[in-house]
């Protein structure tokens, strides 16, 4: 591997961002094969990379997207349908999780009579005045303990005030088509999962109770990469919830999730060059042409921790990456291991990269992104 990623850079300079789709592949078919009953929406705003969207669309993937741009680089592959299975494709295959939407974009998506979530009674009064024809999904707050973004201090009703808004969205004339949670973005702490379905639960078969046919639970996200060999594997948490899943709900409750991270983290892998280097303190500095602004706002943005790696093989020594802009906040790393005589146009690899990467990247300092290259498109 290492041979060939040192020949791509070579042929397209750095930094570059390689996009392995047989990984995706593989991520989505694992997810279905072990969450068989979960109908899975690829949450977009991990990496919006059309290409990436492109194979999830053509695995049969669903999609939950944050913002009408996002919609409309699904809506991209299904224009050319027929009207009726477009809005099919739009209602069973397309959400909007996030719970505030402005009046703008609700205006936007009527027409497509979309699946929403919201969490607040302002948000449903605005869906009622400019998207009166969407679905509602309701958003809890649940636990998030030890996953790596926490959700619950932004997103989601207390639980305790779920079934008075369920009764004032039909009561307004909308319909509440189900629950969903999130239980925290690499939530490795899988207790956060069945208190989320225990909470979920409880409301749901109460609103059944109630009369409010209620059909859908969603999920949410949070499945974690593994990063290392500490993360739990997908087995044990798919064992989990399909166990806790038709313990809880009824046969005829349709399940979805919004899987993000796990489809495209360990499907990229960044070579960035060295442009600098420079002892400070007695340490060594490695300047790198990719930073906290560009590839590396993960670092920032994600809480996620950076990997390096170099193709020449030294003895290591505890050296910082840092990079390319002006700003001394530009430093992705303090405590590598690498080796300690690196030069100027060598190369550094980082895997599982492609998650909230080059989703977040910008061009601060007049510094261009990193160059996408894809393996393995159909």
């Amino acid at each position: 591997m290492k041979t060939n990623l040192q020949k791509l850079a070579d042929v397209h300079g750095t930094p570059l961002f390689i996009i392995d789709h047989d990984t995706i592949r593989k991520n989505y078919r694992l997810f279905k094969k072990q969450l068989p009953r979960v109908q899975a929406y690829f949450a977009v705003k991990a990496n919006s990379n059309q290409e990436i969207i492109k194979t999830l669309f053509d695995e049969g993937a669903s999609f939950d997207v944050a913002s009408y741009n996002e919609f409309m680089q699904v809506y991209a592959y299904i224009r050319h349908f027929d009207p009726r299975t477009k809005d099919f494709y739009i209602w069973d295959k397309i959400i909007f999780s996030n719970t505030i939407k402005d009046r703008q974009t609700l205006q936007k998506i009527k027409k497509f009579r979309p699946l929403v979530t919201y969490d607040n009674r302002d948000e449903l009064q605005k869906i009622r005045q400019h998207c009166a024809s969407a679905g509602l999904v309701l958003r809890l707050k649940v636990p998030d303990t030890g996953s790596q973004v926490e959700m619950s201090s932004k997103f989601g009703i207390e639980p305790g005030d779920a079934l008075s808004l369920i009764k004032q969205s039909f009561d307004a004339g909308l319909v509440v088509e189900g629950l969903s949670f999130h239980v925290g973005s690499q939530c490795t702490n899988f207790d956060n999962y069945t208190a989320a379905l225990e909470i979920a639960a409880a409301i749901f078969n109460d609103a059944r109770k109630l009369g409010y046919p209620l059909k859908i639970v969603d999920i949410g996200g949070g499945f974690p990469v593994a990063y290392d060999a500490d993360v739990p594997k997908l087995e044990k948490l798919a064992r989990i919830i399909n166990g806790e899943c038709s313990r809880l709900f009824p046969a005829d409750v349709e399940l979805i999730a919004e899987p993000g991270r796990f489809m495209v983290a360990n499907a990229a892998t960044l070579v960035s060059e060295i442009i600098g280097k420079a002892k400070r303190d007695g340490k060594i500095f490695y300047h790198i042409n990719d930073g906290v602004y560009h590839t590396f706002s993960g670092v920032v943005y994600d809480h996620w921790i950076p990997n390096f790696h170099s193709f020449k093989k030294s003895k290591p020594e505890i050296c910082a990456v840092v990079g390319p802009t002006c700003d001394s906040f530009d430093k992705i790393s303090l405590a590598e291991e690498l080796p300690g005589d690196l030069k100027i146009g060598d190369y550094l690899y980082t895997l599982n990269i492609g998650a909230y990467s080059i989703a977040s990247s910008t061009k601060f300092n007049g510094f261009d992104g990193a160059k996408v290259l894809h393996l393995n498109k159909m």
